[in-house]
C-alpha cells in the first residue's frame, strides 16, 4: 500500500505514487466511457434514467464501480473515505449530513457531463481527486474523446499526458486585459440571472463546453480564461469542482468562492453554492470584484 503522509505545511509524502494510480484508473475508467459512447456490443444499452439532478446511465454506474474498486482495492476503508456521485446518490439518498469522518477522502465523478455524453458532444471527462482536509491535493481529469488525461498534486504543478504516455507540462495563458478574456460557459445550464450577469461583465468572447472538467481543461489548454459557476435552483457538486480545481491552480490559475475565498471540500453539504470563478489568474480580484457589483444589482 503506499505511504502517504501529511508533513505539515501543505506538504506531503508519496504523492506522485498516488497520482500515478489516479492516473492508471482514470485511464480505466476513460475506456470504459469511450466503449459505451461507441456502443459497442459487451457494453449494453445506455439505460438511460433521468434523476432529479439530471440524467444518469450504465455508463456513469458500470465507470463508478470500477473506479471504487480500485481506489479502496489500493487504499482500503480505514484511512480513506470516498464520496462518489454515483454511491451519494444511492446511499445518502441526496443528503449527508455530516463530514466523512476519515482524514483522506477520494471525491469522484466518473460522468461529469453526462448531457453532453448522451447528446455526443464529446464534451465529458472522469474526475478523481483526493482532499485533505477539504483542500485537494491530488487529481486527474481525463478527457476520453481527445485521449489526453490532465493531473496536478499539490505543489507539483500540473501535466497533460497523451495515450502514448507522452507527458508534458502545461500552464494558462498569460493574457491580462480582463476585455480580451475569454470565458467559456454551458451551452445549456444558464438561466436568466446568469445571462444578465455575462452580458454585464467586460469579457465578451465566449467558448461552449459541456463538463466542467472539459471547460477548466480549455482554460489550461489556453484557449479560454474564465469559467463562472452561479447557482440557481441547484448547485454544482464537491466532485464536479475538486479535481479541476486543483489541475487549474497547479496551472497557475485561481479558482475562488466571488469573496476570494477557497472552495472546501467534504463539509457535509456536497453542494457548492454561490458564485465560484475560475481565472488564468491574471484578473481574478478585478473580475470578482466587478461580478459581485453586478450580482448586488440584480439582485436588489
Amino acid at each position: 500500500m503506499t505511504v502517504l503522509k501529511y508533513l505539515g505545511e501543505n506538504r506531503f509524502e508519496g504523492l506522485e505514487e498516488v497520482a500515478a494510480l489516479a492516473r492508471s484508473v482514470a485511464w480505466g475508467a476513460a475506456d470504459i466511457l469511450r466503449s459505451f459512447y461507441r456502443g459497442e456490443a459487451h457494453t449494453g444499452d445506455l439505460d438511460i434514467q433521468e434523476k432529479k439532478d439530471g440524467p444518469v446511465t450504465a455508463a456513469d454506474v458500470v465507470a463508478n464501480h470500477y473506479i471504487l474498486d480500485n481506489l479502496q482495492a489500493s487504499f482500503g476503508l480505514q484511512d480513506f473515505g470516498y464520496l462518489s456521485e454515483e454511491t451519494y446518490k444511492f446511499q445518502s439518498k441526496g443528503v449527508l449530513s455530516s463530514p466523512l469522518p476519515e482524514p483522506w477522502i477520494w471525491i469522484v465523478d466518473p460522468l461529469d457531463g453526462t448531457r453532453d455524453f448522451i447528446d455526443k458532444t464529446g464534451e465529458y471527462a472522469v474526475q478523481i481527486a483526493l482532499v485533505y482536509e477539504g483542500r485537494p491535493i491530488v487529481a486527474a481529469v481525463a478527457w476520453p474523446e481527445t485521449e489526453k488525461l490532465y493531473y496536478a498534486t499539490k505543489g507539483g504543478g500540473t501535466f497533460v499526458e497523451t495515450r502514448d504516455g507522452q507527458v508534458t507540462p502545461v500552464r494558462v495563458s498569460s493574457r491580462h486585459n480582463l476585455e480580451d478574456l475569454s470565458i467559456v460557459v454551458s451551452r445549456t445550464h444558464r438561466d436568466d440571472r446568469f445571462n444578465n450577469l455575462l452580458q454585464q461583465l467586460p469579457c465578451k468572447n465566449k467558448k461552449y463546453v459541456g463538463s466542467v472538467g472539459c471547460k477548466i481543461v480549455t482554460i489550461i489548454e489556453q484557449q479560454a480564461d474564465i469559467y463562472i459557476s452561479l447557482s440557481g435552483k441547484s448547485a454544482p457538486k464537491d466532485w464536479d469542482m475538486a479535481a479541476p480545481e486543483l489541475i487549474l491552480t497547479e496551472a497557475g490559475g485561481k479558482f475562488t468562492y466571488l469573496d476570494g475565498s477557497p472552495l472546501k471540500y467534504n463539509r457535509g453539504d456536497v453542494n457548492q453554492w454561490g458564485c465560484l470563478i475560475a481565472t488564468n489568474g491574471h484578473c481574478h480580484e478585478e473580475l470578482c470584484a466587478q461580478a459581485k457589483e453586478v450580482l448586488e444589482k440584480l439582485d436588489s
